[in-house]
């Protein structure tokens, strides 16, 4: 298990959790049971976007942005922060991204 996913299930799990963390790591990926995952088709991957990690972030005009205050989750904005200084614009482009996939859809 690579260092990064231990951190997250030790950060996550709750003291006295009965979860058997050994057996979820043994798991192979024809273990897991995906019969609720929607298929993979050629229409969906045509409408993904790739976006590396440290790629230009478009950077909106200040006119076109609302300032909102929300909770979030601490652990999702240390991972956004621990990202770097423009992490406010790779937290919008995130919800750009997901809100772009899920109009498509509609």
């Amino acid at each position: 298990m690579s260092k990064r996913i231990k951190s997250i299930l030790e950060t996550n799990s709750e003291p006295g959790s009965r979860t058997d963390w050994a057996r979820l790591d043994a798991l192979t990926d024809e273990d897991i049971d995906t019969s609720d995952s929607l298929p993979l088709s050629e229409a969906l991957l045509a409408k993904a976007k790739w976006l590396m990690p440290g790629e230009s972030l478009p950077r909106p005009a200040k006119s076109a942005t609302v300032k909102v205050e929300l909770n979030l989750d601490p652990q999702i904005l240390a991972w956004f922060q621990s990202q770097g200084q423009d992490y406010e614009r790779r937290m919008l482009a995130a919800l750009r991204l997901y809100a772009e996939a899920h109009q498509a859809a509609a």
